[in-house]
């Protein structure tokens, strides 16, 4: 009896745990069901794949589509379709919205929204704030929770959590791990005056220091091993911060982003003046080096997008009035493959930061490897291909990208969520059919 599935991918060169091989996938109800030559096989559908790398989805695990609140600027739809037009196949988003996301209410809400509109799979951080200190430990296992996330800094209002003794309450109410914006609130109080004083984002780097960063990264650090409570610091800026939470791999991971890896201070500041604007900063050469090194010696355990769009017309505000963020989910598969192109990171490296990293960092069930039984989730890349990212390709709804203008080696071809083929040479496919992401909870 010969095999049929919904689906399949068809000659492609698959990255498999054991490394690339040539075969082909077979998918029925939207799981992996066979690996290796389907030539015989019936398929309701094939996508031809020869020629081209088939990878794993990507896993954004830091994304922020601006929803409900801010939708002027993103919002699930057009994020999530910047996400399948770049190679991502789930997304988890930031509670920095207006509500902020800090109860299962706003939590649910959040969900609702993205059964019509996501385009691709999903999942939502809970705040950590003190009014709902006591209540995480619930929160954070509700379905479609992506975790508890801490602003140290750089934030409004409760999510701005810098006293030492709810910090503590928090790591110690709840088990899975605590996402990390780590910049030291009073330091950047102190020195928020070099911003106003330069009124140029050149400043950005030095108000926003290394140190202010140092100084909340130990902070967390320490607390996360006293605790025993699992933490994950994002968008690691600098080779200080690197040194340092290398030796706190005991309960620490560590993300850093496309940006801080592929700009560098001050030309980013000259060229693209508030575009480059975000929190933490980009910083200088050294610190972008630092973090390949860190890249290269397993001290990064996954990169992120950090996608944080603003309409150009807020980033045209004199600084440091203007907004930081950027967005950057849809570049941030091209514009690893053209890293890697250069030698920079290996492809299977490439896949640990993207897939495999988030999938172990976060417990997540069935996704992050192509292997038996795990998601059809996959991200087809082509990497001979040379193109130049422009505005013009841009899904979200900012539409603009810091990058416009780069011409880049390597570049999604097709992006499969759950077995259906959702982006294609560039066009987005059919309805949005996201789901939340599911997680293990033991």
């Amino acid at each position: 009896m010969t095999d049929s599935f919904d689906l399949v991918v068809r000659g492609g060169m698959v990255v498999t745990p054991s490394g690339p091989s040539e075969m082909d996938i077979g998918v029925r109800g939207g799981k992996i069901a066979a690996l290796g030559d389907l030539a015989a096989a019936k398929s309701a559908e094939v996508f031809e794949a020869s020629g081209l790398v088939v990878l794993p989805g990507v896993i954004d695990s830091q994304v922020h589509f601006r929803e409900p609140g801010l939708e002027h600027k993103e919002d699930i739809a057009h994020g999530s379709k910047a996400a399948v037009m770049g190679g991502v196949t789930a997304f988890f988003e930031m509670p920095n919205t207006s509500p902020s996301t800090i109860d299962e209410a706003a939590l649910n809400d959040k969900l609702a929204r993205s059964k019509a509109s996501a385009w691709c799979d999903h999942a939502y951080f809970i705040g950590g704030a003190e009014e709902n200190v006591d209540k995480l430990d619930r929160l954070e296992q509700l379905p479609g929770c992506a975790g508890v996330k801490i602003f140290m800094g750089s934030s409004t209002g409760s999510l701005l959590v810098e006293r030492e003794e709810i910090l503590r309450a928090i790591l110690r109410n709840g088990r899975r791990r605590i996402s990390i914006h780590a910049e030291d609130e009073d330091r950047l109080r102190e020195r928020q005056h070099i911003a106003k004083e330069t009124a140029h984002p050149r400043a950005h780097p030095i108000w926003r220091d290394v140190e202010t960063a140092v100084i909340a990264s130990r902070r967390i650090a320490e607390m996360s091993r006293e605790t025993g409570r699992p933490v994950h610091v994002l968008h690691v800026t600098s080779a200080e911060e690197m040194e340092l939470l290398a030796h706190y791999k005991d309960t620490v991971t560590v993300e850093t982003t496309l940006n801080h890896l592929t700009l560098a201070a001050p030309d980013c500041y000259e060229r693209l003046g508030t575009r480059a604007q975000m929190n933490p900063p980009v910083r200088d050469e050294r610190h972008r080096a630092a973090i390949w090194q860190a890249i290269a010696d397993g001290t990064v355990d996954v990169i992120g997008s950090d996608h944080a769009p603003h309409t150009l017309e807020e980033k045209q505000r004199d600084y440091p009035s203007s907004p930081s963020g950027m967005p950057g989910v849809q570049t941030l598969l091209p514009l690893l493959l053209d890293h890697m192109s250069q030698g920079r990171l290996t492809l299977a490296r490439l896949v640990d930061l993207t897939s495999a990293g988030p999938q172990r960092i976060f417990g997540i069930a069935g996704k992050g490897r192509i292997a038996m039984g795990y998601d059809a989730d996959f991200a087809l890349v082509d990497l001979g291909a040379q193109r130049e990212i422009t505005d013009d390709w841009i899904a979200s709804k900012c539409g603009w990208t810091p990058f416009a203008g780069t011409t880049v080696r390597g570049w999604p071809k097709g992006t499969i969520v759950r077995g259906t083929i959702v982006m294609r040479d560039d066009e987005v496919l059919g309805t949005p059919t996201g789901e939340p992401v599911r997680f293990r909870m033991g």
